[in-house]
């Protein structure tokens, strides 16, 4: 099941960093749209030990690379261990899911899907269609969610995974979104204790609630993209990330925390990516 235990440091609740949409490179002279994605990382890192909250756990919610790489993810992995807590991840459209499962153990970075901590459990998602924007997610992952959450239930349930299950209302961004979502929101309707499905994926930050479970997207650590857009745009919004504080009577805190757009200026002139 790649399940794992983590304690949490306070007893009434766990508190969560979600980091999304790294785009990282292998070679340090990329960059995304004229952002190196790699220093925008560094900064967002650098703020966050600077603000030195409490974490208990880092969730990832994909595109960790932009390019696939071998050492993007050797990148990533060292990075990240600044931090010094129990990292997890699930991959994007941008990423190699299966290179990332072989290789994330020999950086140190765990490969457990299903993370419980506290009262609550956390299930990592893989949508990813491989080389295409848009999500899919397989029968296989539904029996996963399904097995995960009837094991525990006792815990509050947060979904994890890379593709939006809701629409953005930007036409170019909303037809990349996890296409048979249906499939998914059938199973999640049916388990009173799913909370949350917490995505990365459209740069933005979102944060709803329908039928009592709340739907959360968080920005990316590089570029951000134009909401309500009918086509392509870039947001002039810093590199940003998001805090989680998760109680044990279900109710969930949260703030995004953003670090100065002028430090990261990406090329307004580029038509897409």
């Amino acid at each position: 099941m790649d399940r794992v235990s983590v304690k949490p440091k306070h007893q009434d609740r766990v508190s969560v960093l979600q980091l999304t949409d790294m785009h990282l490179f292998g070679n340090d002279d990329e960059r995304l749209l004229g952002v190196d994605t790699a220093a925008s990382f560094q900064a967002v890192l650098d703020a966050i030990m600077q603000e030195g909250r409490d974490i208990d756990i880092v969730l990832a919610t994909g595109d960790l690379s932009q390019d696939y790489s071998y050492d993007s993810y050797k990148r990533f992995a060292k990075m990240i261990k600044q931090l010094q807590k129990p990292v997890f991840w699930l991959p994007g459209n941008h990423d190699d899911g299966p290179l990332m499962r072989r290789i994330m153990p020999d950086f140190g970075v765990s490969i457990a899907r299903n993370i419980i901590c506290g009262k609550w459990q956390f299930i990592m998602l893989n949508t990813q269609v491989y080389s295409v924007p848009h999500g899919w997610i397989l029968p296989n992952e539904l029996d996963y969610t399904k097995q995960c959450i009837d094991d525990n239930p006792d815990l509050y349930t947060v979904v994890c995974l890379h593709h939006n299950t809701f629409p953005v209302n930007s036409a170019w961004l909303d037809q990349h979104e996890l296409k048979n979502k249906e499939e998914l929101l059938g199973l999640v309707y049916q388990k009173k204790n799913v909370k949350l499905i917490l995505c990365g994926h459209v740069h933005q930050e979102h944060d709803f609630t329908r039928d009592g479970i709340r739907y959360i997207s968080s920005p990316s650590t590089s570029i951000q993209f134009e909401p309500l857009s009918f086509n392509f745009g870039l947001d002039a919004a810093g590199p940003g990330w998001r805090y989680l504080t998760l109680d044990n009577s279900g109710l969930i805190e949260t703030e995004v925390h953003r670090i100065d757009f002028e430090r990261f200026v990406p090329d307004f002139a580029v038509g897409g990516y």
